[in-house]
């Protein structure tokens, strides 16, 4: 049997194990991709290594969450990541430049490499062919310094598309179909390779759309071939020579396959609290919205923005509506403002804002109190627009450009035919919001950047309070929070720790120093969402030691890991109806049961009962825990 594509991009890469599901894999990586919140943290990690230069052939640093400059904070982070990234060999992209998927699939994407970035959506460039793999910020910075990147090998599964979409359907509706078919935890474990034949049919920015919301599935990423369509979207933006194919084998073996008939698909909308809670659109219809929004990294394309604006040309926005949108690169807006679309949208009343992740992450634009919001955007966490409990509405550009004409959600199919979008012969190709770096200058610190803390090293026996029982699909919002307020302090540890779970418990912190050490007790795919580090970091920091949980999502299972804390699952899920907050647990053989690979023994002092949980780790996991961490791993290993 022949390879699939992603077997072929991960053997091309392999300098550790054999890519077989359920063994650790490294890969080399050609390109690391960083953002101005976990990469922050990730620039100050390889300097607390020592590194002085990054290897990878292509580092890109990405000013693109925290834009605004209300005061010096996120000021001096900016200043940080620029010098940092001239110092130590990195290209800069500027506030406004773009969101960091977006500007990399434009600029920086080649068929048949490797990508690793620190934010949980960079499986964006999978639509170009690409291997790319959301991280947390140490093993970015590990990567930074030439190592490779350690994973699980994942079941590689066929999406084999059929058909084709029908008007007013869209590629946010394929991957709202799957996650309505599979949920937020259908994709563990797994890449999806999208192929078949309806594939052709997907424009370049459609498939960007599927591969980047594929983190909502929990996949470890998505990858599409590098076919005609793919070799299109390169001469478009005067790139033809980075193309190169890259396909599977006609006859590669799959673990699995799913199958999706493009033209049986209709558009969808997923509830507010999590982007599976997903129904047709005819059945909210009606529903009063007050804020619209289309954008993020997600649905920020030339495709979507051009969609929206022949929904609106000649029409005006409802009244009631605050209807936003957010483009996905400079290079977009200015192929805007010349193909005369900015101003259709400025004439419908529609705000166009500067191309950044906005109010994805809870960045300006927070709905009022009370109020629903609706979105094309990637995530709807309770909480993640900036205002505790809120409403936010997941939906494609289209079905949002309706729904902002009329004041209520809206089935765009009752508007008539849909609008024709035609791509430009050739995309804006400015340059001006790069800075190319030279190796000079000294890396500038504000006051608010403060220096990486270290994890402890595993104790022998830990003995400590339950200071949180929470349900399942607790995100990293949960955790952390976005929103202004927090993010400002992703180069400061202790300050951001202050902020841990605020929405879900504001007396934590607190209960934790006074406790010094202290469990969190999860429920299913614990830590889905973001990769936001801090959310293991600032935990730990806190004196969290262990999170025990039913399952874990991926990324923040391996931040576990690389910040010292013990990511146990419970062997017989029972076990955790037995257990209360304030519980105190105590585990008399912890270190010398995650050095043997042997179950972890928990005793509840409380109920007088015991259970067992597992933590199954590599041993390079496992010396990296034992260290209390990969950073103090690193420096103990010198």
């Amino acid at each position: 049997m022949g390879l699939s594509l992603t077997r072929k991009l991960v053997e091309s890469h392999l300098v550790s194990g054999k890519a077989v599901a359920g063994e650790e894999v490294g890969i080399a990586v050609d390109q690391v991709l960083l953002t101005d919140t976990n990469g922050t943290q990730a620039w100050l990690q390889f300097e607390a290594m020592g590194r002085d230069r990054v290897v990878p052939a292509r580092a890109v640093t990405y000013i693109d969450h925290n834009v605004y400059q209300v005061d010096s904070r996120n000021s001096d982070d900016h200043r940080y990541l620029q010098t940092a990234s001239r110092r130590y060999g990195a290209v800069l992209s500027k506030l406004g430049n773009g969101i960091c998927h977006q500007v990399h699939m434009e600029t920086f994407s080649v068929p048949g490499q490797t990508l690793l970035g620190t934010d949980s959506h960079t499986p964006l460039c999978g639509a170009a062919g690409m291997l790319a793999i959301g991280a947390g910020g140490l093993d970015v910075a590990v990567a930074m310094g030439g190592g490779p990147y350690f994973f699980t090998m994942p079941a590689v599964v066929r999406v084999r598309l059929t058909g084709s979409l029908r008007p007013w359907v869209t590629a946010k509706d394929v991957i709202l179909e799957l996650l309505r078919r599979l949920s937020v935890r259908g994709g563990s474990g797994k890449i999806f390779e999208y192929g078949g034949p309806g594939l052709a049919s997907l424009l370049a920015a459609q498939r960007m759309t599927i591969a980047n919301m594929g983190a909502e599935l929990t996949l470890t990423t998505s990858v599409f071939p590098s076919d005609d369509v793919t070799r299109s979207f390169f001469t478009r933006l005067g790139r033809p020579g980075d193309w190169r194919p890259a396909l599977p084998d006609e006859d590669a073996a799959y673990d699995d396959e799913i199958e999706v008939d493009l033209s049986r698909l209709t558009p969808l909308v997923a509830l507010p609290g999590s982007p599976d809670r997903v129904v047709p659109v005819e059945e909210v219809a009606g529903t009063p919205v007050e804020q619209v929004m289309v954008g993020s990294c997600t649905n920020g394309s030339w495709h979507d923005m051009a969609s929206v604006t022949g929904v609106l040309r000649g029409r005006r926005v409802h009244p009631s509506v605050s209807f936003v949108l957010f483009p996905g690169s400079h290079r977009i807006l200015e192929t805007m403002a010349r193909e005369g679309l900015l101003a259709d949208l400025l004439a419908a009343g529609a705000t166009v804002s500067e191309p950044t992740c906005g109010s994805c992450a809870g960045i300006g634009h927070v709905p009022a109190a009370g109020t629903r919001s609706l979105r094309a955007f990637n995530r709807n966490f309770p909480g993640r627009s900036g205002v505790k409990g809120d409403e936010v509405y997941l939906c494609s550009s289209l079905v949002a450009a309706a729904s902002a004409l009329t004041g209520v959600i809206t089935d765009p199919r009752t508007l008539g035919p849909e609008p024709a979008v035609t791509l430009p012969a050739k995309f804006a190709a400015s340059d001006v919001g790069f800075v190319a770096p030279d190796g000079g200058g000294e890396v500038v610190r504000g006051p608010n950047i403060k220096p990486v803390p270290l994890g402890e090293p595993v104790a022998a026996a830990l003995e400590a309070p339950v200071l949180l029982k929470l349900g399942d699909k607790v995100s990293t919002d949960d955790i952390s929070p976005a929103g202004a307020a927090v993010l400002v302090f992703r180069s400061n540890v202790p300050a951001i720790a202050e902020h841990t779970f605020k929405y879900v418990d504001p007396t934590f912190p607190e209960r934790a120093r006074a406790a010094g050490r202290g469990i969190v007790v999860g429920g299913e795919i614990y830590g889905q969402g973001s990769s936001r580090e801090v959310a293991a970091m600032a935990p730990m920091y806190l004196g969290v030691r262990a999170v025990i949980a039913k399952s874990f999502a991926r990324i923040h299972r391996a931040n576990l890991v690389n910040w010292g804390v013990a990511p146990l699952t419970f062997d017989d899920p029972a076990a955790y109806d037995g257990i209360e907050r304030d519980d105190r647990l105590r585990l008399p053989r912890l270190r010398e049961s995650l050095a043997a690979g042997e179950r972890v023994r928990v005793e509840n002092l409380r109920s007088g009962k015991a259970f067992t949980a597992s933590c199954a780790l590599t041993p390079r996991e496992r010396d990296i825990l034992l260290a209390g961490g990969l950073l103090a791993y690193t420096k103990g290993s010198r």
